[in-house]
């Protein structure tokens, strides 16, 4: 079976096509662009099909980054996922940007329990921590910098953007760092879609705050009585 994983969850745009019965990936394409992934990621999963030299009607499922990080990516990346599976009448499957920065550093690390901790900016720091199998042992919430540090002193390993900072803040000078990126490989959103099977739940975003739109209700005309 082919898939199709997508990330829009934070600078990056990038798709991938993987192969999950051979375990391994045959095509992507990654931008570095910050914003504006609306524009760009159609052309984005055309190029790694093509790169696979594949056509969309071959692929049988879909992964893709559900978040915590970008609000206005998430919602793109996760709507383009749920529109083509529906498509295509295939599975889609969410994995959110914590679990697939831990799998990375469980997999350079040996298997330790990992902190996964992405600067959400004035928010605070978005946070998830698992276990050497992989197993949620504080579920993804936005926290402050000291709880952060809390959660770093009972891991081994501490991964994703905010990791050095906590480590930093902490003290905690031979605590292990994995990625300082917001989000993980393209390829680990795929693969962790073929690990973690396809419940036929659809991919809904993962908002750990609320978004930075908000109404303008002080432009409202008042309602005129009837």
């Amino acid at each position: 079976m082919n898939l199709l994983a997508i990330d829009t969850a934070a600078n990056l745009c990038a798709a991938c096509v993987y192969d999950a019965d051979a375990a391994r990936e045959l095509g992507r394409s990654v931008r570095d662009i910050g914003k504006g992934h609306a524009e760009v990621l159609m052309d984005v999963i055309g190029e790694a099909l093509a790169a696979a030299g594949l056509q969309l009607r071959d692929m049988g499922a879909l992964a893709v980054a559900v978040g915590p990080g970008s609000f206005t990516g998430i919602r793109v990346g996760v709507s383009v996922a749920r529109g083509l599976a529906l498509a295509l009448k295939a599975p889609a499957a969410g994995i959110t940007t914590l679990e697939a920065l831990a799998f990375e550093a469980r997999q350079k690390f040996a298997g330790d329990s990992v902190l996964a901790a992405i600067d959400g900016g004035r928010d605070g720091i978005y946070v998830a921590a698992y276990d050497g199998l992989g197993k949620v042992s504080y579920a993804p919430v936005v926290v402050d910098l000291e709880t952060a540090m809390g959660l770093a002193r009972a891991a081994a390993v501490v991964t994703g953007s905010a990791a050095k900072r906590i480590a930093e803040a902490a003290g905690l000078e031979s605590l292990q760092i994995g990625s300082e990126a917001p989000t993980a490989d393209i390829a680990t959103y795929a693969r962790l879609a073929v690990a973690n099977g396809f419940s036929g739940e659809k991919p809904r975003p993962l908002y750990l705050r609320a978004p930075d739109a908000k109404p303008q209700t002080h432009l409202s005309l008042p309602r005129k009585e009837s």
